[in-house]
């Protein structure tokens, strides 16, 4: 029986009402896109615990698609879930965006195991038709 265990965690200056699972084993997904970073984690059903971006680490604009972001988004995600107990976790990365690696080196950091690093990035097999070129 996994025991429950209610915390308010400030963010963006609201309060959030939390219920804080004791998890030992996750899965961190990095959503990388040319403008932000996205880390969402959860326990290895898919029940998310928490999620970071670069938007919320307060990069705005441009910014947020930068390498520092990322590895800060990350950092912010990771202290919650170790917080929570997780020690070994699978990381699946998806998307081109220049935050993949600097996001994965802010989880290697951090001293959560790694069981395996998995791109997910959803490659076409000639399907859809892309849209016309731009002209100037």
């Amino acid at each position: 029986m996994v025991k429950l265990v209610t915390r308010i965690v400030w963010r963006k200056r609201r309060r959030i009402r939390k219920n804080a699972r004791k998890i030992p084993k996750g899965v961190i997904h990095i959503q990388a896109s040319f403008n932000n970073t996205i880390i969402t984690v959860t326990d290895e059903r898919g029940r998310l615990i928490y999620w970071s971006s670069a938007g919320t680490c307060r990069f705005k604009g441009p910014r947020k698609g930068t390498p520092f972001a990322a590895q800060t988004a990350a950092a912010d995600a990771i202290r919650i879930a170790m917080d929570q107990g997780m020690q070994r976790a699978k990381v699946l990365i998806k998307g081109p965006g220049l935050g993949r690696d600097a996001a994965l080196r802010a989880i290697r950091q951090s001293g959560i195991i790694l069981n395996f690093v998995r791109d997910v990035t959803p490659m076409p097999h000639n399907g859809c038709r892309p849209p016309k070129k731009r002209r100037t």
